[in-house]
């Protein structure tokens, strides 16, 4: 099995991994409500993709009691 001769120094170890960064999404907006989505994807708040509705939004009824 190999073995490193000598140890890794911090900054050889971080300039490896510079390019390990978090993305974040792209998002447009949705045209018919306004609302982020991700780009070629059924807007979550409305239903629609490219002005066609393609499933209908239920609204959770909430109880409240107090």
């Amino acid at each position: 099995m190999a073995v490193p001769q000598n140890k890794k120094s911090k900054m050889k170890s971080r300039k490896r991994r510079t390019h390990y960064t978090a993305i974040s999404p792209t998002l447009s907006t949705c045209p018919n409500c306004g609302n982020f989505t991700v780009p070629h994807t059924a807007c979550p708040a409305c239903g629609r993709y490219r002005d066609r509705k393609l499933f209908e939004i239920k609204v959770a009824k909430t109880d409240e009691k107090a």
